[in-house]
């Protein structure tokens, strides 16, 4: 009896024990995946698949956290190009009204052209200023979606005639191939700044007296809207992160195109709220952007 009783006592432990350290192997995990490093989760055999998953969150997590170091790294940058770059026309503007002010006898042409200067630097201040705004609006800013029915065709139409100004400075074409009406249940300021945003983009890297085009047409139950400019060929490694935010084709400070490179990444999420996906493709000097939108379901990640 003694043996038997001994025996039960050792095969209740081992049935007790065995889910205790399977429950504390789990703790251990967890406190792992809650501050994730590059040694690998390790469990028992037989939670080999729990394993797998809880790697793959990990690696997840690694990721995610490396993207925002970069995208603070590239927003740090950026905010020190823009610190600096705003003295330049600041000095111009007050230098041109002081010569202004100290020089009552100028010449009616130099006074013209003086001032035409000055309101070109002021005018560019004004751009560093609204990136500035740009990048503390996306940090802040919850985007929500206000559907309502909206044709694209005449949007588009609409977003094209505002840049016609902008277009003819490069003598650049803008071509649309559109239906008479493209019905969309959508946002439509939202929208339309995300259309604002691919042709501002098409405008900064066309070649001057090239031709961007725009078609939209309905497939199934998907409107495919596309954009497509001349320009140079984007080389892959630059493709690939071209809608992360703060990231921008040109980095360097003398080249002033573009803006906070904020835009493409507002217009992923845009599309991404109205239930969409946004796709960029280049090669052999061109350029296109694919946007694609559900007719039905739209916007099913607003919530």
């Amino acid at each position: 009896m003694l043996v038997i009783l001994l025996g039960w006592v050792a095969i209740s432990y081992s049935f007790i024990a065995r889910p205790m350290r399977l429950v504390d192997t789990l703790a251990a995990a967890a406190e792992q995946l809650a501050q994730p490093g590059e040694e690998p989760i390790e469990l028992p055999e037989p939670m080999e698949d729990l394993e797998g998953q809880l790697n793959a969150v990990r690696e997840r997590a690694l990721r995610d956290a490396r993207a925002a170091r970069e995208a603070e790294q590239r927003k740090n940058d950026l905010v020190v190009y823009l610190a600096h770059d705003l003295k330049t026309p600041l000095t111009s503007v007050i230098g041109y009204l002081t010569l202004l002010r100290d020089e009552p006898q100028l010449s009616p042409e130099l006074r013209s052209r003086y001032t035409g200067i000055a309101l070109e630097k002021a005018e560019r201040l004004e751009d560093l200023i609204n990136e500035f705004f740009d990048i503390t609006r996306f940090s802040l800013t919850h985007l929500e979606l206000e559907k309502q029915p909206t044709d694209l065709t005449r949007m588009l139409e609409q977003v094209a005639s505002e840049f016609a100004p902008q277009f003819a400075e490069k003598d650049l074409r803008c071509e649309l191939e559109l239906p008479p009406r493209l019905a969309y249940d959508c946002d439509p300021d939202k929208l339309a700044r995300v259309f604002d945003n691919l042709l501002r983009n098409a405008f900064h890297y066309s070649f001057p007296g090239s031709t961007v085009r725009i078609t939209g047409q309905q497939e199934a139950d998907t409107v495919v809207l596309t954009f497509t400019n001349e320009g140079r060929t984007i080389p892959a490694e630059k493709l690939e992160r071209i809608f992360d935010q703060f990231f921008r084709l040109d980095s360097s400070r003398a080249t002033r195109t573009g803006g906070a490179g904020l835009g493409l990444a507002i217009a992923k999420e845009i599309i991404a709220l109205h239930g969409g996906t946004i796709r960029a493709a280049s090669a052999d000097n061109r350029i296109t952007f694919t946007v694609r939108l559900p007719l039905q379901g739209a916007a099913a990640r607003n919530s």
